[in-house]
């Protein structure tokens, strides 16, 4: 589904993403690990067109988006979950996702309309999915952390992506809020049928999730492959999980 192939980011003479690879195949839970500034948040932001590559080719279906528009990205069938939670704060958790279904459709402007019904039905059936249903009517800015991690997950499934990125969606979360996230990855795959592309510090949570791991160090791609082998690879250790 996504291949990213030797692509390349610099800032003002310094190499965030050096030559970077990365292979994810439709229906796969893949994860990119590695110390912090290893250039995983920009490998998203290059993937979703939020930064422009300098080099390198990024194939989403067969088809180069390097360089795209996020937007554009986004029609395609890819949606990132922001590291920072990001969301409306002062509208309704139902409102927000029908902002997201709404804006897909084209129609946002009918979200003003009086009493808009528009979009109600796939809007509730995604709160269902992501299990807020039973908070569609709180003001979001009143939810918990990890609530409000979930409703931006909601907010990118009104894109009907096929590809759904999240950037350390289990940042801030208590013990039983990571939990609740790991199940819920786990029946965005299995329901859905959603591709998942994560970055995470929590090696517990990766290595028991992740089908694919892709290791980072100094924006290079160090290694990808299922999870024992990266467990047992020499340079991993080294310079990432403290190994010998």
């Amino acid at each position: 589904m996504l291949e990213v192939r030797a692509v390349c980011k610099s800032f003002d003479g310094f190499l965030a993403v050096d030559a970077a690879d990365l292979v994810v195949n439709a229906g796969e839970i893949v994860a990119v690990i590695g110390p912090n500034g290893a250039g995983k948040t920009t490998l998203f932001k290059l993937i979703t067109g939020h930064l422009r590559p300098d080099k390198g080719r990024i194939l989403f279906r067969d088809e180069d988006i390097a360089g795209i528009r996020p937007y554009e990205v986004c029609k395609k069938g890819i949606s990132l979950s922001f590291q920072v939670v990001n969301i409306f704060s002062r509208m309704t958790v139902f409102e927000n996702v029908q902002v997201a279904v709404l804006s897909r459709q084209g129609k946002t402007r009918k979200l003003f309309s009086p009493a808009s019904k528009h979009a109600v039905e796939e809007t509730e059936e995604i709160l269902r999915n992501v299990g807020l249903e039973d908070r569609a009517d709180r003001v979001s800015g009143s939810l918990s952390h990890g609530d409000q991690k979930v409703l931006e997950m909601a907010i990118a499934l009104g894109n009907r992506p096929e590809l759904l990125i999240l950037d350390e969606p289990t940042a801030g979360m208590s013990p039983e809020e990571t939990s609740v996230t790991i199940d819920l990855i786990h029946r965005l795959t299995e329901d859905l049928r959603l591709t998942i592309l994560f970055c995470e510090h929590d090696m517990e949570l990766v290595f028991s999730i992740a089908h694919k791991i892709m290791v980072m160090q100094h924006g290079r791609s160090i290694i990808q492959a299922e999870p024992e082998e990266v467990r047992n690879n020499e340079a991993v250790q080294k310079a990432y999980l403290g190994g010998g």
